[in-house]
């Protein structure tokens, strides 16, 4: 598969999660097979560009490309003057959010809240593409709402426009994250459209990839929540898409490994202060049904410091080995 002139390795990508694919996941995703690692979504209004979440969000230092830049916003304008900045700041790729249900980006009719106005997806779609010598790809969901399933009318307004890949995420905005992922919509899609298309939604395994790909046709997978604490998912998925086996789990010695890199990388990123409260979360994704993991994530919540957080982590995963 390709974005523009960019080869992908392989079909297997990221999806972007605000505060959560920071660099450190970004870089670790990356190194166990993801072809491309969209960053989390920055907002198009030029008066937080020099917050210091944006620039955070927009740390790619030591990544390999190439990087591709989630902008989010409503105004065509605005978005295109985003996109210019962003390629400007070194993005190889700009992608688009109009897939994001959280309500307060729906509240500002950006993110999925932009699939009930076609014309207004049209103008902006357009005013992007224009706007940069780079590829533009696009995220949405399948609709607004399940009675409204417009993802096709949005899929021929983006080739229209010349985005370069269309990913999209198996529920409505209405759907949010309850129930389950349908693909029928995105085969349809898939079987319309000449420019890439990436599945996404509910894919958690191996065998739940496989069975995404048959069901649409895609031309990749795009892993979002599965993929948190388990980077070697994308190493996974790719053994078994080419062999039809299963690889080997990750071993005690490697989860520990991994995770400690990712809290050096998060420390180092944010700061030991802010660095050891957002590591919190990816402990927890870390140990999820590990022996005695419940237990420890309760206890680690609780440590301040980076350093007594970090050795905490090394301490159980020594007992885990053991």
């Amino acid at each position: 598969m390709r974005v523009g002139a960019h080869p992908l390795r392989s079909g297997l990508l990221v999806a972007p999660m605000a505060g959560i694919t920071d660099r450190p996941f970004r870089r670790l995703a990356r190194r166990y097979g993801a072809a491309l690692a969209v960053c989390e979504m920055v907002s198009s209004r030029p008066e937080l560009r020099a917050s210091r979440k944006t620039r955070l969000r927009l740390d790619h230092a030591g990544e390999p490309g190439p990087i591709s830049v989630q902008i989010a916003g409503a105004d065509p304008a605005t978005l295109a003057e985003a996109a210019r900045h962003n390629v400007d700041l070194g993005a190889h790729i700009i992608d688009i959010n109009m897939g994001c249900p959280a309500k307060k980006v729906c509240n500002v009719q950006a993110g999925s809240a932009l699939l009930e106005d076609e014309a207004l997806v049209a103008r902006i779609l357009d005013a992007v593409v224009k706007a940069v010598d780079v590829p533009v790809t696009l995220k949405i969901r399948t609709g607004p709402r399940p009675e409204r399933r417009n993802a096709l009318s949005i899929a021929r307004l983006a080739e229209a426009a010349g985005v370069q890949m269309l990913a999209i995420h198996g529920r409505t905005r209405a759907c949010a994250f309850t129930g389950h992922a349908e693909y029928a919509t995105i085969a349809e899609v898939k079987s319309r459209v000449r420019i890439p298309v990436v599945a996404n939604g509910d894919i958690e395994s191996p065998q739940d990839a496989k069975r995404v790909l048959e069901a649409t046709g895609a031309d990749g997978v795009m892993i979002g929540r599965a993929a948190q604490g388990r980077p070697w998912l994308f190493r996974e998925i790719a053994h078994y898409l080419a062999t039809g086996e299963q690889t080997a789990p990750a071993d005690a010695r490697e989860m520990r490994d991994v995770l400690l890199e990712q809290l050096e990388g998060i420390y180092d990123l944010y700061g030991e202060e802010q660095g050891a409260r957002v590591a919190r979360k990816h402990i927890g994704w870390a140990v999820r049904g590990l022996p005695g993991g419940e237990a420890f994530r309760s206890h680690v919540i609780q440590i301040n410091a980076a350093r007594a957080q970090h050795s905490a982590v090394n301490d159980y995963f020594a007992r885990l080995a053991a």
